[in-house]
């Protein structure tokens, strides 16, 4: 029998093993998982169209809607990060899959928009901390020279939901299957689907980084530790970098179906754009898992976040159907290779003793920002070439991120993950 000890001497070593099967085989439990959690995080923004017609929503009941999501995001980000560094990356594993899995499931099941909203809050506890604990535990478990190809092959399993999401829609949204509202039939899918992750995790191993910590007594540092030197700085820079960069990645994401709308486009054919758009979310995760190791994470993300910035507004002022799906497809490849970047990089940049608390307590901030968002950005659809609009004041946010990360941005590389 393996014992605590035993656990703890094998996280010392850890960073010194080849790659195991049971890496590959952990990288892909990871990468289901967050197959469903982007499914979930991709669904609103998806059918805010079609809830929109058929709730007969008003601007602001719309906003409410993808608001609840997010500020229910912000807390389990928040929350359940924490909770990994003091009870365990695994025990949150299972804990934050079985909120989004049961409230996504009820809300298939809404009577009105309340309802909607209430549970939409209640899966973002579960959705919000996916990310945060997957990143954690994944840069714990992968040997430094494969971290950032074995996240980013996870992110690109997970990201294969967004894609997903678009192509159901366009298909289950014109039907009613045994009656049954088709936007209804997505929250079912994503409930059920994510209600088998949780069975399959159950098998999964505690990060051992986490429980040689805890031999030693020291599992986890207070909260409060992050705000203190040595930490302050690192988590005063990705906090705005959480911040910003969700203007350019949930922006787009969020408000596409609309941003189509106001073109002129029509709810299917916006989806059928979408769907097409939303490859490109797959297709840059595949990308990155070569870059990840060819380029230090700073680097990367910078330079993504630049292309993001030059497709973001060709999309928005583009008027053909050709210009706003191939601009759209190389917005959302870019986006994901800076998505994988970010996901490396955040946990990399802190120890074992506050890497889930930090992680945690600045991702949740993007989740924060994002809850606020379309309070931001949807009222400027509404003025004269809106889109474009919408689009500038993305660009503005990413190149804010590139300069805050050139700035203060560390270096990470394939660095041990307690390395000073």
């Amino acid at each position: 029998m393996t014992t605590a000890v035993d656990h703890g001497h094998e996280g010392l070593r850890l960073d010194e093993l080849p790659v195991r099967p049971i890496h590959r085989k952990l990288v892909v439990l990871v990468g289901i998982g967050l197959f469903f959690d982007l499914y979930e995080l991709f669904l609103a923004g998806t059918v805010t169209g079609v809830l929109k017609q058929q709730l007969h929503l008003s601007t602001f009941q719309l906003s409410g809607i993808l608001a609840s999501a997010f500020a229910g995001q912000f807390l389990g980000a928040l929350v359940i990060g924490r909770l990994s560094d003091v009870f365990g990356r695994r025990r949150m594993f299972l804990v934050n899959i079985a909120l989004y899995s049961g409230f996504t499931l009820l809300g298939a099941f809404s009577p009105n928009v309340m309802f909607l909203m209430a549970t939409r809050f209640l899966a973002g506890l579960g959705i919000g901390a996916e990310m945060t604990v997957s990143d954690t535990y994944l840069s714990e478990v992968v040997p430094p020279q494969v971290r950032g190809r074995m996240i980013a092959i996870a992110y690109t399993i997970g990201f294969l939901a967004v894609p997903s999401v678009g192509f159901l829609a366009k298909w289950l949204v014109p039907l009613e299957p045994l009656g049954f509202d088709g936007w209804r039939w997505l929250f079912v899918i994503g409930g059920l689907g994510a209600a088998l992750v949780f069975v399959a995790r159950r098998e999964m191993p505690e990060s051992p980084h986490w429980l040689a910590r805890k031999q030693q007594r020291a599992p986890s540092a207070p909260f409060s530790a992050i705000m203190r030197p040595p930490h302050r700085p690192r988590t005063a820079l990705f906090s705005a970098v959480m911040i910003l960069e969700v203007f350019g990645y949930y922006g787009f994401g969020t408000l596409a179906v609309l941003v189509l709308d106001h073109k002129g486009f029509t709810v299917v054919t916006s989806l059928a754009y979408l769907a097409v758009t939303y490859l490109g979310y797959p297709l840059g995760s595949l990308v990155a898992i070569p870059l990840m190791e060819r380029f230090e994470r700073k680097h990367l993300l910078m330079a993504s976040a630049a292309l993001m910035a030059v497709f973001g507004l060709i999309f928005g002022f583009g008027t053909t159907a050709a210009v706003i799906m191939i601009s759209g497809g190389l917005y959302t490849m870019a986006s994901n290779v800076f998505s994988d970047a970010l996901h490396a990089y955040l946990p990399e940049s802190f120890p074992t003793t506050v890497r889930g608390t930090a992680a945690g307590a600045t991702y949740s901030l993007s989740k924060l920002s994002t809850a606020i968002l379309p309070f931001v950005l949807l009222p400027l659809l509404d003025r004269p070439n809106g889109p474009g609009l919408v689009f500038t004041v993305i660009t503005a946010a990413m190149v804010t991120l590139i300069v805050l990360v050139a700035a203060w941005g560390p270096v990470t590389g394939r660095r041990a993950l307690d390395a000073e």
